[in-house]
């Protein structure tokens, strides 16, 4: 026969010892994935256009909570060193170029597997292979300008954040 708890936090604690560490139950008693953060930001096309508010209210409407965001003009050694990971193509000087050109919105998103639904949000890279809806699909002008860039996996997310924002800049 078990042993009857003698509070409620004893009675929560056990039942949390029972399931694995990693897995954690939503208000519905669902298995929920960990909150993570992911980098966003809102391309010189999009600022141009005065595209943020838009932007912003699909990230919301998704689920993902805004919780860091500065508006910044990128210097060219700041988006040389964001994108030099693609130093050696073909489109590294026009990436750059283009990323100086104008304004753009850094923000941290949280949430629920921010990284996979950020991604989702935003679209295919080519606005025109990018499903209705996503804010490429919506906003974007063409490959090279597609209105926002997004983190690729939650790593990167974290290596982007720490580059763009210091800790004391997000708040949950």
């Amino acid at each position: 026969m078990r042993e009857v708890p003698t509070s409620l936090r004893e009675y929560a604690l056990e039942e949390q010892a029972e399931r694995p560490r990693f897995w954690r139950l939503n208000h519905r008693g669902e298995p929920k994935m960990a909150t993570e953060r992911t980098l966003s930001i809102i391309k010189p096309d999009a600022t141009r256009r005065n595209l943020t508010g838009k932007i912003n209210a699909v990230f919301e409407d998704a689920g993902l909570k805004i919780v860091a965001q500065k508006r910044v003009q990128l210097t060219p050694a700041q988006a040389g060193a964001f994108y030099a990971v693609h130093k050696e193509r073909p489109f590294y000087n026009d990436l750059v170029s283009f990323m100086i050109s104008g304004p753009v919105v850094l923000q941290v998103l949280e949430g629920e597997n921010a990284v996979a639904k950020n991604r989702e949000v935003m679209g295919a890279t080519d606005p025109k292979k990018a499903e209705a809806n996503t804010i490429r699909a919506q906003f974007a002008e063409s490959i090279e300008a597609n209105s926002v860039h997004g983190s690729d996996s939650a790593e990167n997310a974290a290596n982007e954040i720490r580059f763009f924002f210091a800790e004391t800049e997000i708040l949950p």
